[in-house]
């Protein structure tokens, strides 16, 4: 069972649990994005556990009929182990995914992941046309480069600003200058793409950007925000436009959490509510 300072952020310890919250937002016309927590695993059998875990929960949503997705992380797959290891195990979960058609998210890692992230996803997109998605970070200089590079990929991309710490030689550091950054790379790709923008950002300021964007040019886009981060934002969008709920759920959920409390002063008041009142 999960403590209450996580159960915030986390949908629980089950994938039974993380469906049961999907169920929940679906009422509500929110779809759900489906993460097992876990990163950088440096053996193959938890590599293996948890690519056969994600076969499981493709069927189960397959099964379910529920609005939902799932996500993985490069180094959840076996990245670490080597390029190998990861596209092949990716393979078996996109390829199980794309049978039961429903659609996987590639998360992004820190920047010396880029490449072997993009190059898997390009190879899984153009065989399925589609049926896959990618993350990409408006910090990272080379961003520009990699939108150009993805337009006539199939398959979807989501737009965020970074949660990673990069090096300035590869990453703008300046708030503004992500802010800044983030607004060009959304104009390029509304501009440019015929659909399968995600837009992950609970910034009020680069949401309304969008909504305008999508006026302006007509691209179709989807709104993916975090559980439990302006849950109430999610609710009033979705009336009116597709949003998507990230939803992780697992027992490894300590470095997940963490990067939630730093991330805003709202969930560090949430934390600490939860530790003096749990």
């Amino acid at each position: 069972m999960l403590p209450p300072i996580a159960n915030r952020f986390v949908a629980g310890d089950s994938p039974a649990e993380a469906l049961e919250h999907v169920r929940r937002l679906n009422e509500r016309d929110v779809n759900g994005i489906v993460n097992l927590l876990g990163e950088h695993h440096d053996d193959r059998e938890s590599v293996d556990a948890d690519a056969a875990e994600y076969r499981r929960l493709v069927a189960d949503i397959a099964g379910s009929r529920l609005a939902a997705a799932v996500s993985v992380k490069p180094s959840q797959l076996g990245l670490d182990l080597g390029e190998d290891v990861f596209r092949t195990t990716l393979a078996a979960v996109v390829d199980a995914a794309a049978e039961r058609d429903v659609f996987v998210w590639i998360d992004m890692e820190d920047h010396t992941t880029t490449d072997a992230t993009l190059d898997a996803f390009e190879a899984l997109a153009r065989e399925h046309e589609g049926g896959v998605g990618v993350c990409v970070q408006a910090n990272l200089r080379r961003t520009r480069a990699d939108l150009r590079r993805l337009a006539d990929v199939p398959g979807k991309v989501r737009l965020v600003k970074g949660a990673y710490d990069p090096p300035a030689d590869v990453a703008y550091t300046d708030p503004a200058r992500v802010d800044r950054e983030y607004r060009d790379l959304l104009e390029y790709a509304f501009d440019r793409y015929d659909g399968g923008i995600g837009v992950g950002s609970h910034d009020p300021a680069m949401i309304e950007h969008a909504t305008a964007l999508h006026e302006r040019h007509g691209t179709e886009f989807e709104i993916q925000m975090l559980m439990g981060v302006r849950e109430d934002a999610q609710y009033e969008l979705a009336a009116e436009y597709e949003v998507w709920q990230y939803v992780p759920y697992g027992d490894r959920w300590l470095s997940y959490f963490y990067r939630r409390v730093v991330e805003r002063r709202e969930n560090l008041r949430f934390a600490l509510r939860a530790v003096l009142t749990g």
